[in-house]
């Protein structure tokens, strides 16, 4: 599961987040959260816009949606959790209630997995 964790100290943070929300009403979140990755720091309402273009959003609805926040409130309780659970880094995983800070790579992810699973109950 995905949480919104928009870092306050960067401009164009939480329009990037209701960008992808708003691509993800639409089915294309993963689309546009990649576009935001490789195009930031260039992240202004034109820029996100033209990303909205080149997914073949419908256009007026995720201006709308843009306009509206409407996806404010669930950023916002992701925003909330984060600080319920003393985040201060993205992206920070959690593997089975086990804790893990930073980028990491997909072995040194899968190696967690593993280790969890061989402490389940049978």
């Amino acid at each position: 599961m995905i949480k919104n964790f928009p870092y306050k100290y960067r401009d164009h943070a939480p329009a990037a987040a209701l960008a992808a929300l708003a691509a993800g009403a639409q089915g294309r979140y993963w689309e546009m959260h990649d576009l935001l990755l490789a195009r930031s720091p260039r992240l202004d309402r034109p820029a996100v816009l033209r990303m909205a273009d080149e997914l073949g959003l419908d256009r007026q609805r995720f201006e709308a949606d843009l306009d509206n926040q409407a996806f404010k409130e669930a950023i916002e309780q992701d925003l909330a959790l984060a600080r319920q659970l003393d985040l201060f880094n993205t992206p920070t995983f959690f593997i089975n209630g086990r804790k893990v800070v930073g980028n990491r790579s997909f072995d040194y992810l899968q190696s967690i997995v593993h280790e969890e699973l061989a402490h389940a109950a049978p």
